[in-house]
């Protein structure tokens, strides 16, 4: 079994040392990514989703029903699944009960027009209670994404409005199977509703955690995977707050994408993965009978999330050698010639930063409703506007449309972030404390007092969020946008 102490011996690296007892430390795999992916469809893909509260009975509630505010009926979360080159067009219906409850759906980690993006008030009015709102973009990447909704998005990602988007069409060769794993709390007060999902305590440090801890809706739950066979896993955590540890016992298991984008297979020992952040592994299943566990390692002790049961006769003989996927185009950062930005994380200094500049001119104003209480966390010391403003503030920085860019992202700060930018996939070049793969990402997280620079091509015109993706931390001033022009 593994050990705590094993596991605290590697947890400071990202992908941390196998030291723990019985396991079985792999060769890093030698196949590179298969040729760039090309669109291979055509077409619309039309879906609606329908943010309604609807009485849900997940395995984990305990024989309980729980009010929970989800897109489709019957189906938490709901996955969409289309074709690489297809057209999205989604009808975003607001039916929630609860007069002022606008939304807006965000689609994580794609590379979309601006207009498109799912931010009240800066790339789109709300959609208010009985309104509705249709979203089209064509995805470029392949991949494993969500989409969740942007404006108290505590409260609303808590209660359920989320869901998962897969871009088919990456494969190199067929996998034996495929196995989703979707990772969050939930918290659920003593009337049997949903419950905490906000304090200051929490939104001041490591965020409030929910007391149930659950993959696709269960605690701990079994799935049944074909034996001897290459399995892909595609595991999200999107939860609110809960920074996670990944890795898995009883099972050969290799990386084969982060966020979505192919890299090279390289063996999983331990990943950290933070909220929004998305990882796909390959696992040669065990022999018929035999069963593996994906654990969470950043614990008191390591918590099961989720067992691997075999069934049926063996699929492959052969060792280990996981088929990699088909790498993405996504522009490549000039380094020579690269501008250097840096972008302090912080606690809060003073009042929220004022509306100054150009930002009265946008003519774009925030509702009661995406402004947190308190504020407490800034970048460059500057904070997203608290209660006290009423217009969306000026840019971080303004990046020129085109050029390459290296971010330092430094946090000054005794907790972790998971740092997003909108409307990019950027590089994750390296660390001041730890060894991290040079891997594309669009979260990348932050360890207390890191340095982390990213590249990218500033190739996506518009005015895009940049934000932790701790929700609390993100409602309380760690968020700002980054303009693109």
């Amino acid at each position: 079994m593994f050990t705590r102490r094993a596991f605290l011996a590697s947890a400071g690296a990202m992908v941390g040392s196998a030291a723990f007892a019985g396991a079985k430390v792999l060769p890093a795999p030698a196949r590179a990514l298969g040729p760039a992916v090309s669109p291979a469809a055509e077409g619309v893909k039309e879906i609606t989703l329908s943010a309604a509260e609807r009485p849900f009975a997940l395995p984990c509630f305990g024989g309980r029903t729980v009010q929970l505010w989800t897109f489709r009926e019957g189906a938490f979360p709901p996955v969409v699944r289309m074709k690489l080159g297809e057209t999205l067009r989604a009808h975003v219906e607001n039916l929630i009960p609860r007069e002022g409850e606008h939304i807006t759906v965000h689609w994580h980690g794609i590379r979309l027009p601006n207009a498109q993006d799912g931010v009240p008030y800066v790339t789109q009015r709300p959609i208010e209670p009985g309104e509705s709102f249709d979203y089209e973009f064509t995805p470029p990447d392949t991949g494993t994404f969500f989409f969740h909704t942007h404006c108290n998005t505590a409260e609303q990602l808590e209660r359920g409005l989320a869901g998962v988007l897969i871009i088919e069409g990456d494969e190199t060769e067929p996998y034996d199977g495929e196995r989703l794993i979707v990772l969050r709390d939930w918290s659920i007060g003593p009337d049997g509703g949903i419950g905490s999902f906000y304090s200051a305590e929490g939104a001041g440090r490591a965020g409030t955690f929910g007391e149930i801890r659950t993959a696709n809706g269960a605690v701990n739950p079994t799935l049944n995977v074909p034996s001897a066979a290459d399995i892909r896993l595609r595991i999200l955590n999107v939860d609110r707050t809960r920074i996670t540890q990944l890795g898995i016992e009883g099972a050969e298991c290799a990386v084969v994408a982060v966020d979505g984008i192919a890299v090279p297979p390289f063996p999983l020992k331990a990943w950290r993965a933070g909220p929004a952040m998305r990882l796909d592994v390959v696992m040669r299943t065990p022999a018929p009978g035999g069963s593996a566990t994906l654990y969470d390692y950043y614990a008191a002790e390591p918590v099961p999330l989720a067992t691997f049961c075999t069934e049926g006769p063996p699929l492959r003989s052969r060792d280990f050698d996981p088929a990699p996927l088909r790498a993405a185009i996504i522009p490549e950062p000039g380094m020579a010639d690269a501008e250097h930005l840096r972008f302090d994380f912080s606690a809060a200094v003073g009042a929220p930063v004022p509306v100054t500049g150009g930002a009265p001119e946008t003519g774009k104003f925030i509702g009661e409703l995406c402004l947190a209480p308190q504020t407490f966390w800034a970048i460059n010391k500057q904070s997203w506007p608290g209660r006290d403003h009423s217009t969306v503030p000026p840019p971080l920085a303004t990046l020129t449309r085109g050029r390459s860019y290296v971010f330092t992202l430094a946090n000054a700060t005794p907790h972790i972030h998971p740092i997003h930018i909108h409307g990019h996939s950027f590089k994750v070049l390296k660390s001041n404390k730890r060894n991290l793969p040079v891997h594309h990402a669009d979260t990348v997280l932050l360890m207390p007092k890191e340095r982390v620079e990213v590249a990218f091509v500033a190739d996506n015109p518009g005015d895009w969020m940049f934000h932790c993706h701790i929700i609390e931390h993100q409602e309380t001033g760690m968020m700002g946008i980054l303009r693109v022009a």
